[in-house]
Protein backbone atom coordinates (compact mmCIF):
# COMPACT_ATOMS: atom_id res chain seq x y z
CA UNK A 1 0.00 0.00 0.00
CA UNK A 2 1.44 3.31 -0.66
CA UNK A 3 2.71 5.56 1.71
CA UNK A 4 0.72 9.01 1.08
CA UNK A 5 1.72 12.82 2.19
CA UNK A 6 -0.80 15.32 2.41
CA UNK A 7 0.14 19.29 2.71
CA UNK A 8 -2.34 21.72 3.13
CA UNK A 9 -4.95 21.08 5.55
CA UNK A 10 -7.30 23.94 5.39
CA UNK A 11 -11.36 23.71 4.64
CA UNK A 12 -10.57 21.35 1.95
CA UNK A 13 -7.48 19.70 2.65
CA UNK A 14 -8.23 18.33 5.95
CA UNK A 15 -11.46 16.56 4.95
CA UNK A 16 -9.54 14.98 1.99
CA UNK A 17 -6.86 13.54 4.32
CA UNK A 18 -9.21 12.59 6.93
CA UNK A 19 -10.76 10.02 3.93
CA UNK A 20 -7.42 8.83 2.79
CA UNK A 21 -6.66 8.14 6.48
CA UNK A 22 -9.98 6.29 6.79
CA UNK A 23 -9.24 4.20 3.53
CA UNK A 24 -5.90 2.70 5.57
CA UNK A 25 -3.08 4.70 3.69
CA UNK A 26 -0.46 5.49 5.86
CA UNK A 27 -0.57 8.93 5.88
CA UNK A 28 1.89 11.77 6.85
CA UNK A 29 0.37 15.49 7.18
CA UNK A 30 2.07 18.58 7.13
CA UNK A 31 0.53 21.99 7.20
CA UNK A 32 1.43 25.73 8.26
CA UNK A 33 -0.94 25.95 11.58
CA UNK A 34 -0.49 22.71 13.77
CA UNK A 35 -3.90 22.56 15.15
CA UNK A 36 -5.02 20.12 11.91
CA UNK A 37 -2.09 18.63 12.21
CA UNK A 38 -2.41 17.09 16.09
CA UNK A 39 -6.24 16.99 15.34
CA UNK A 40 -5.54 14.04 12.37
CA UNK A 41 -2.52 12.79 14.24
CA UNK A 42 -4.70 11.95 16.87
CA UNK A 43 -7.04 9.93 14.18
CA UNK A 44 -3.85 8.07 13.50
CA UNK A 45 -1.41 9.94 10.69
CA UNK A 46 2.30 11.02 11.63
CA UNK A 47 3.26 15.13 11.47
CA UNK A 48 6.25 16.03 9.59
CA UNK A 49 7.57 19.56 10.17
CA UNK A 50 8.80 20.43 6.52
CA UNK A 51 7.49 19.91 2.80
CA UNK A 52 10.79 18.37 2.30
CA UNK A 53 10.40 16.02 5.43
CA UNK A 54 6.89 14.45 4.07
CA UNK A 55 8.52 14.01 0.50
CA UNK A 56 11.47 11.81 1.83
CA UNK A 57 8.95 9.80 4.09
CA UNK A 58 6.21 8.96 1.07
CA UNK A 59 5.58 7.31 -2.16
CA UNK A 60 3.24 10.22 -2.90
CA UNK A 61 2.92 13.55 -1.64
CA UNK A 62 -0.40 15.64 -2.19
CA UNK A 63 -0.25 20.10 -1.54
CA UNK A 64 -3.52 21.39 -1.47
CA UNK A 65 -2.80 25.16 -0.68
CA UNK A 66 -4.66 28.68 -1.44
CA UNK A 67 -2.83 30.05 -5.20
CA UNK A 68 0.11 29.41 -7.51
CA UNK A 69 2.87 30.89 -5.66
CA UNK A 70 2.27 28.66 -2.36
CA UNK A 71 2.85 25.70 -4.57
CA UNK A 72 5.73 26.85 -5.99
CA UNK A 73 7.31 27.73 -2.55
CA UNK A 74 6.17 24.29 -0.97
CA UNK A 75 7.33 22.13 -4.32
CA UNK A 76 10.25 23.89 -5.55
CA UNK A 77 11.79 26.56 -2.55
CA UNK A 78 13.41 25.85 0.90
CA UNK A 79 12.66 22.88 2.78
CA UNK A 80 10.30 21.99 0.37
CA UNK A 81 9.30 18.82 -1.89
CA UNK A 82 12.42 19.29 -4.08
CA UNK A 83 14.68 18.93 -1.12
CA UNK A 84 13.33 15.55 -0.20
CA UNK A 85 12.58 14.21 -3.46
CA UNK A 86 13.57 10.63 -4.40
CA UNK A 87 13.45 8.80 -7.63
CA UNK A 88 9.87 7.05 -8.36
CA UNK A 89 8.05 9.59 -5.69
CA UNK A 90 5.19 11.12 -7.45
CA UNK A 91 2.99 14.56 -6.54
CA UNK A 92 -0.54 15.36 -6.56
CA UNK A 93 -1.43 19.15 -6.65
CA UNK A 94 -5.24 19.05 -5.56
CA UNK A 95 -4.81 23.32 -5.91
CA UNK A 96 -6.50 25.45 -8.17
CA UNK A 97 -3.46 27.18 -10.07
CA UNK A 98 -2.38 28.37 -13.20
CA UNK A 99 -1.70 25.78 -15.87
CA UNK A 100 1.19 27.20 -16.75
CA UNK A 101 2.51 26.78 -13.53
CA UNK A 102 1.59 23.62 -13.23
CA UNK A 103 3.62 22.83 -15.81
CA UNK A 104 6.65 24.57 -14.91
CA UNK A 105 6.54 22.63 -11.54
CA UNK A 106 6.07 19.58 -13.53
CA UNK A 107 9.55 19.73 -15.71
CA UNK A 108 11.21 21.07 -12.84
CA UNK A 109 10.56 17.91 -10.19
CA UNK A 110 10.68 15.78 -13.54
CA UNK A 111 14.51 16.83 -13.23
CA UNK A 112 14.79 14.72 -9.87
CA UNK A 113 13.09 11.78 -11.02
CA UNK A 114 9.42 12.68 -9.92
CA UNK A 115 6.03 12.72 -11.84
CA UNK A 116 3.39 14.95 -11.08
CA UNK A 117 0.01 15.23 -11.29
CA UNK A 118 -2.31 18.31 -11.32
CA UNK A 119 -5.66 16.73 -9.88
CA UNK A 120 -7.59 19.84 -8.87
CA UNK A 121 -10.93 18.93 -7.46
CA UNK A 122 -14.83 20.26 -7.19
CA UNK A 123 -17.72 19.80 -4.81
CA UNK A 124 -16.73 22.33 -2.18
CA UNK A 125 -16.83 21.70 1.51
CA UNK A 126 -19.50 18.85 1.45
CA UNK A 127 -17.99 16.84 -1.27
CA UNK A 128 -14.65 16.69 0.13
CA UNK A 129 -16.02 15.44 3.46
CA UNK A 130 -18.38 13.00 2.15
CA UNK A 131 -15.53 11.96 -0.19
CA UNK A 132 -17.63 12.51 -3.35
CA UNK A 133 -15.49 14.89 -5.17
CA UNK A 134 -14.69 15.53 -9.10
CA UNK A 135 -11.16 14.90 -9.74
CA UNK A 136 -9.71 16.51 -12.86
CA UNK A 137 -6.66 15.01 -13.99
CA UNK A 138 -3.60 16.58 -15.57
CA UNK A 139 -0.23 14.39 -16.12
CA UNK A 140 0.96 10.66 -17.23
CA UNK A 141 -1.79 8.49 -17.62
CA UNK A 142 0.08 5.40 -16.06
CA UNK A 143 1.52 8.12 -12.74
CA UNK A 144 -2.59 8.36 -12.13
CA UNK A 145 -2.94 4.29 -12.68
CA UNK A 146 -0.83 4.29 -9.93
CA UNK A 147 -2.40 7.10 -7.66
CA UNK A 148 -6.14 6.18 -8.96
CA UNK A 149 -6.55 3.54 -4.87
CA UNK A 150 -5.78 7.11 -3.18
CA UNK A 151 -8.46 8.89 -5.82
CA UNK A 152 -11.15 6.50 -5.00
CA UNK A 153 -10.72 7.43 -1.21
CA UNK A 154 -11.24 11.02 -1.82
CA UNK A 155 -13.83 11.12 -4.83
CA UNK A 156 -16.24 9.66 -7.01
CA UNK A 157 -15.51 10.87 -10.71
CA UNK A 158 -11.79 10.47 -11.92
CA UNK A 159 -11.56 11.87 -15.23
CA UNK A 160 -7.71 12.20 -16.94
CA UNK A 161 -8.00 15.47 -18.92
CA UNK A 162 -4.20 15.23 -20.42
CA UNK A 163 -1.06 16.19 -20.07
CA UNK A 164 0.62 18.38 -17.37
CA UNK A 165 -1.39 21.68 -17.03
CA UNK A 166 -4.84 19.62 -18.19
CA UNK A 167 -6.35 18.95 -15.06
CA UNK A 168 -5.94 22.77 -14.30
CA UNK A 169 -7.93 23.81 -17.22
CA UNK A 170 -10.30 21.33 -16.45
CA UNK A 171 -10.72 23.51 -13.12
CA UNK A 172 -10.33 27.16 -14.58
CA UNK A 173 -13.47 25.90 -16.89
CA UNK A 174 -15.09 24.45 -13.89
CA UNK A 175 -14.83 27.75 -11.87
CA UNK A 176 -16.43 29.83 -15.48
CA UNK A 177 -19.84 27.63 -14.76
CA UNK A 178 -19.67 27.83 -10.88
CA UNK A 179 -19.02 31.75 -11.17
CA UNK A 180 -22.06 32.22 -13.49
CA UNK A 181 -24.54 29.81 -11.48
CA UNK A 182 -23.67 31.82 -8.41
CA UNK A 183 -24.34 34.88 -9.74
CA UNK A 184 -27.50 34.27 -11.81
CA UNK A 185 -29.07 32.32 -8.83
CA UNK A 186 -28.25 35.63 -6.80
CA UNK A 187 -29.71 37.67 -9.95
CA UNK A 188 -33.26 35.24 -9.80
CA UNK A 189 -33.40 35.46 -6.47
CA UNK A 190 -33.41 39.49 -6.38
CA UNK A 191 -34.89 39.80 -9.59
CA UNK A 192 -38.23 37.26 -7.59
CA UNK A 193 -38.28 39.37 -4.93
CA UNK A 194 -38.20 43.16 -6.17
CA UNK A 195 -40.75 41.91 -8.94
CA UNK A 196 -42.94 40.15 -6.38
CA UNK A 197 -42.50 36.93 -5.74
CA UNK A 198 -41.50 34.57 -3.05
CA UNK A 199 -37.92 33.60 -4.36
CA UNK A 200 -38.35 29.77 -2.23
CA UNK A 201 -41.47 29.25 -4.69
CA UNK A 202 -39.87 30.69 -7.87
CA UNK A 203 -36.77 28.31 -7.22
CA UNK A 204 -39.33 25.48 -6.18
CA UNK A 205 -40.91 26.05 -9.81
CA UNK A 206 -37.58 26.08 -12.03
CA UNK A 207 -35.88 23.61 -10.31
CA UNK A 208 -37.68 21.06 -12.24
CA UNK A 209 -37.01 22.10 -15.79
CA UNK A 210 -34.10 23.39 -17.48
CA UNK A 211 -32.75 25.42 -14.57
CA UNK A 212 -32.33 22.39 -12.73
CA UNK A 213 -28.37 22.59 -11.84
CA UNK A 214 -26.00 22.06 -8.68
CA UNK A 215 -25.93 25.38 -7.58
CA UNK A 216 -29.84 25.35 -7.22
CA UNK A 217 -29.83 22.44 -5.57
CA UNK A 218 -27.53 22.99 -3.00
CA UNK A 219 -27.08 26.52 -1.75
CA UNK A 220 -30.73 28.14 -1.55
CA UNK A 221 -31.72 26.35 1.99
CA UNK A 222 -28.60 27.77 3.34
CA UNK A 223 -29.16 31.52 1.36
CA UNK A 224 -32.93 30.94 2.99
CA UNK A 225 -31.77 30.38 6.43
CA UNK A 226 -29.53 33.40 6.69
CA UNK A 227 -26.40 31.12 6.11
CA UNK A 228 -23.49 32.67 4.06
CA UNK A 229 -20.73 30.74 5.63
CA UNK A 230 -18.16 28.96 3.42
CA UNK A 231 -18.63 26.49 1.48
CA UNK A 232 -15.60 27.72 -0.88
CA UNK A 233 -15.05 31.36 0.26
CA UNK A 234 -15.67 33.97 -1.78
CA UNK A 235 -11.93 35.69 -2.29
CA UNK A 236 -11.00 32.13 -3.40
CA UNK A 237 -13.80 31.52 -5.96
CA UNK A 238 -12.30 35.74 -6.96
CA UNK A 239 -8.69 34.41 -7.28
CA UNK A 240 -10.10 31.54 -9.11
CA UNK A 241 -11.48 33.54 -11.53
CA UNK A 242 -8.30 35.74 -12.14
CA UNK A 243 -6.52 32.67 -12.92
CA UNK A 244 -9.11 32.25 -15.62
CA UNK A 245 -8.88 36.22 -17.15
CA UNK A 246 -4.97 35.52 -17.08
CA UNK A 247 -5.20 32.07 -19.09
CA UNK A 248 -7.52 33.59 -21.27
CA UNK A 249 -5.82 36.84 -22.07
CA UNK A 250 -2.96 34.31 -22.28
CA UNK A 251 -4.61 32.83 -25.71
CA UNK A 252 -6.13 35.41 -26.85
CA UNK A 253 -9.74 34.08 -25.60
CA UNK A 254 -12.71 36.46 -25.32
CA UNK A 255 -14.96 35.81 -22.05
CA UNK A 256 -17.00 38.46 -21.22
CA UNK A 257 -19.35 37.34 -18.98
CA UNK A 258 -16.49 35.45 -16.87
CA UNK A 259 -14.91 38.62 -16.54
CA UNK A 260 -18.40 40.32 -15.01
CA UNK A 261 -18.73 37.77 -12.70
CA UNK A 262 -15.14 38.20 -11.84
CA UNK A 263 -15.64 42.29 -10.93
CA UNK A 264 -18.66 40.99 -8.84
CA UNK A 265 -16.91 38.55 -7.10
CA UNK A 266 -13.98 41.47 -6.38
CA UNK A 267 -16.30 43.46 -5.03
CA UNK A 268 -17.30 41.39 -2.61
CA UNK A 269 -13.63 41.54 -1.30
CA UNK A 270 -13.78 45.16 -1.63
CA UNK A 271 -16.77 45.33 0.64
CA UNK A 272 -15.39 43.24 3.39
CA UNK A 273 -17.15 40.25 2.50
CA UNK A 274 -14.86 37.92 1.16
CA UNK A 275 -14.88 35.56 3.42
CA UNK A 276 -18.10 34.25 3.01
CA UNK A 277 -19.59 31.49 1.03
CA UNK A 278 -19.54 31.82 -2.99
CA UNK A 279 -23.28 31.97 -3.09
CA UNK A 280 -23.05 35.24 -0.97
CA UNK A 281 -22.12 37.23 -4.00
CA UNK A 282 -26.20 37.55 -3.79
CA UNK A 283 -25.20 40.31 -1.09
CA UNK A 284 -23.13 42.46 -4.27
CA UNK A 285 -26.51 42.31 -6.15
CA UNK A 286 -28.89 42.95 -3.47
CA UNK A 287 -26.78 46.47 -2.83
CA UNK A 288 -26.90 47.35 -6.47
CA UNK A 289 -31.26 46.39 -5.97
CA UNK A 290 -31.29 48.38 -2.70
CA UNK A 291 -33.35 45.21 -1.43
CA UNK A 292 -32.03 42.42 1.10
CA UNK A 293 -33.58 38.64 0.94
CA UNK A 294 -36.34 38.14 3.57
CA UNK A 295 -35.32 35.17 6.18
CA UNK A 296 -37.95 32.85 6.25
Amino acid sequence: MLTVGYIGLGLMGKSIARNILKAGFPLVVHNRSRAAVDELVSEGAQAAFSPAEVAARVDVIFTNLPDSPDVEKVALGEHGIIEGAHPGLIMVDNSTIKPATARSIAEKLAEKGVACLDAPVSGGDVGARNGTLAIMVGGPAETLETVRPVFEAMGKTITHVGAAGAGQIAKAANQIMVAAQMVAMGELIVFAQKAGADPRKVIEAIRGGAAQCWTLDVKPPRLFAGNRQPGFKAYMQAKDLNIVLETARQYGIPLPSAAVDAQLFNAMIEMGIGDLDNSAVLGVLETLANTRLEQA
